[in-house]
């Protein structure tokens, strides 16, 4: 590695605002399991199963359905 590197042409990422953030998120071992067998059947990682659901919920402006027993 050099010991200084220019800077000065640099642009940024243009592509920064897409990426993902890693969380971490709390899920019943049933949701977990139905994600990862569904990802297991079409061929995806489960990861990216829940962030597609989640991004079409978000879409569609989905309300969450909760009935208290």
């Amino acid at each position: 590695m050099r010991p200084e590197y220019d800077f000065t042409d640099a642009r940024p990422n243009p592509y920064a605002k897409r990426l993902k953030k890693s969380i971490t998120i709390r899920l019943d071992p049933d949701a977990l399991d139905y994600f990862k067998k569904t990802a297991a059947r079409v061929g995806m990682p489960y990861q990216t199963l829940i962030n597609l659901y989640l991004k079409d919920c978000a879409r569609k402006r989905r309300k969450p359905e909760m009935s208290w027993s």
